[in-house]
C-alpha cells in the first residue's frame, strides 16, 4: 500500500510540475516605445486562445487581435529580429505530450503601424535538421537571432536513445519567397553537453 500512495504521490507531482510550466501569460514587452502586449491562459493542453494587442503603435493596422495555437505558450520575448529598429515578438508554443516539441510565433512591427507574421520552418522538413530530432525543444533569443537546442537520438531500427549529443540551430529572419519574412536556419552544430 505503501509502494502504491508513493507512486500515486509521484505522478501527481509530476503531473503537477508539468501544469505549472505553462502559467497564464499576461505580460507587456516593449523595445523602446513601442511593442506587444501578450494574454494566454494556457488552460488547455491542446489549444489555446492568444490575444495580442500592439503597444506604442499608430494607424489603423494596429488593432487587437485574437488567434489560437496548438499547445501551450512558454515564454515571449521580444527583440528586433529583421534590423529595422522595430520591435519583433516570438511566442514558444508547445504541443501536447511528453517530448516537448516546440514552435515559435513570431509577430513583426511594420514601422509600428502595423504588424505581420514571421513563418517559422517545420524542422521535419529540413532532411539535414531533422537527422536525430525527436523534440525536447529550448529557445531563446540571442543578440537578434533565434536559437533551438534540442538532444540528439540515435536512428535505427531498434528504437530511439540519447546519442549525448545536442545540436543548437540559430535562425535568422529574412525576407519571404512571395512576401513577409520568415525564420531560416543560418548555422547549426553538434556538441556534447559536459
Amino acid at each position: 500500500m505503501k509502494q502504491y500512495l508513493l507512486v500515486v504521490l509521484l505522478l501527481s507531482a509530476g503531473s503537477l510540475m508539468a501544469q505549472n510550466q505553462f502559467r497564464k501569460i499576461d505580460t507587456t514587452m516593449k523595445l523602446g516605445k513601442a511593442g506587444f502586449k501578450v494574454l494566454c491562459n494556457n488552460k488547455n493542453e491542446v489549444k489555446n486562445n492568444i490575444t495580442l494587442a500592439p503597444v506604442g503603435f499608430s494607424g489603423q493596422g494596429a488593432r487587437d487581435v485574437n488567434f489560437e495555437v496548438r499547445g501551450r505558450v512558454l515564454k515571449a520575448e521580444v527583440d528586433d529580429l529583421n534590423n529595422d529598429g522595430f520591435p519583433d515578438l516570438v511566442l514558444y508554443v508547445y504541443g501536447p505530450g511528453e517530448k516537448s516539441i516546440g514552435n515559435v510565433i513570431g509577430i513583426s512591427s511594420v514601422k509600428n503601424e502595423s504588424f505581420m507574421p514571421i513563418m517559422f520552418p517545420d524542422i521535419v522538413n529540413d532532411p539535414k535538421l531533422r537527422i536525430g530530432y525527436e523534440g525536447y525543444d529550448t529557445f531563446m533569443l540571442m543578440e537578434g537571432t533565434l536559437m533551438r537546442r534540442f538532444p540528439v537520438y540515435t536512428v535505427d531500427s531498434t528504437g530511439s536513445k540519447p546519442t549525448g549529443m545536442y545540436r543548437q540551430i540559430q535562425y535568422g529572419v529574412v525576407p519571404a519567397e512571395r512576401e513577409g519574412l520568415k525564420f531560416k536556419p543560418i548555422r547549426s552544430y553538434d556538441f556534447a553537453r559536459q
